[in-house]
């Protein structure tokens, strides 16, 4: 007769939560102290960037100073990796990112102004190496210099940093001008203000006036920077602070990349929005390998559309603060915006929509009369 047995089996069902690289900067430049060179670097909100910047003014301290001003949060935290003199920021990223214990960032910030197109080309391929070598989607966010005030106007200042740019296609990269000294760690602070989505432009008025933005520049001259020049800058795919007449502080425009015309990424809430939902849905899809719970079954192609869709479920659930609803960073997802086709017995293709909002960065008001009354 047989003996009655009982057997546990516990199964994973992937529902924990996801480290997350959202927000989090990687800013590289040089460093204050020699000494503090060569190491990542920690920072939050309270600490104290005289001692582990090292007290002497720095790409690296002047940068993280204006982010940590315009991110608004004492919870933000960012990394820094002072470059020693003649090393190859590439290469010292491929080494951090190659460690056991590698850091889970969304951007690597270039304090140090880039001076060629080569340099701008160099960084796209850098952060393709990254996502090819260690699966990790991030943006390369670089600077150029602001004008010389002794020998260009703004005519020839725009022409000279357009050469960076013109006929570059590098959607993970972003350049920003140093018009007013420290413009990189402004715009990288607002993206990273916990107040708003990852979706937001940081042209949204609502998050604020920029914080702690340098002087105001001028050419030879002594021509102040205008609108017209901040329209052409914008115009060539940079990524620039903007103001608007008669209303109070300065603001910024989109977050340009320098992605091909025609693009989806032309703008980098786009882009990030989708990386938000790839570092995810990649988790989720390794649980998956060599797992026959995803077959070719009805059953289970409906069971599995509903757990690859977790991500766009987590990233369309909007926040209610009374009355108001701040909208979420997707609209919910719907029927067919995941789909799952086998394409052999062993390989299967996913397809994955996220659907973003629309979003007023133009707005035409028509006025007029009814005088019928």
């Amino acid at each position: 007769m047989a003996i009655g047995k009982v057997t546990i089996v516990k199964t994973d069902g992937m529902q924990g939560s996801f480290a997350e690289a959202e927000r989090v900067f990687l800013y590289m430049g040089k460093i204050g102290d020699p000494d503090l060179a060569g190491e990542v670097i920690a920072i939050g909100g309270a600490s104290d960037l005289d001692e582990v910047l090292g007290a002497g003014e720095s790409d690296l301290k002047t940068q993280i100073t204006a982010a940590r001003q315009n991110a608004r949060s004492e919870n933000w935290v960012c990394y820094a990796y002072g470059l020693e003199d003649g090393t190859d920021w590439k290469e010292e990223l491929y080494n951090l990112l190659d460690k056991p214990a590698d850091l889970n960032i969304e951007a690597v910030v270039l304090c140090t102004p880039f001076e060629s197109k080569a340099e701008v080309t160099a960084a796209y391929a850098a952060a393709s190496e990254v996502l090819s070598r260690f699966a990790k989607f991030i943006t390369v966010i670089g600077c150029c210099s602001g004008i010389d005030a002794e020998t260009e106007t703004w005519g020839t200042y725009v022409t000279r940093i357009s050469a960076l740019a013109d006929g570059v296609a590098a959607e993970r990269v972003c350049i920003v001008p140093l018009l007013h000294g420290n413009n990189l760690g402004v715009v990288c602070g607002r993206l990273c203000d916990p107040g708003v989505s990852i979706a937001d432009s940081p042209m949204r008025v609502a998050t604020g006036a920029l914080v702690g933005l340098g002087d105001a520049p001028a050419d030879k001259n002594g021509a102040a920077l205008v609108m017209a020049t901040i329209e052409q800058l914008s115009g060539k795919r940079f990524c620039v602070p903007q103001w608007y007449p008669g209303y109070d502080g300065v603001y910024w425009a989109d977050m340009m990349t320098l992605a091909a015309e025609a693009s989806d990424f032309q703008v980098w809430e786009n882009l990030r929005v989708l990386d938000y939902c790839a570092r995810r849905v990649r988790i989720l899809a390794i649980a998956r390998i060599a797992d026959r719970r995803l077959n070719n079954t009805a059953q289970s192609i409906s069971a599995n559309q509903t757990y690859f869709m977790r991500p766009l479920l987590e990233a369309s659930h909007p926040i209610q603060m009374g009355k108001t609803e701040l909208p979420s960073m997707i609209q919910p997802p719907k029927d067919g915006d995941i789909t799952i086709t086998w394409t052999s017995r062993t390989e299967v293709a996913i397809a994955i929509t996220a659907r973003p909002y629309h979003c007023p960065k133009k707005i035409t008001v028509y006025l007029g009369l009814d005088l019928a009354q």
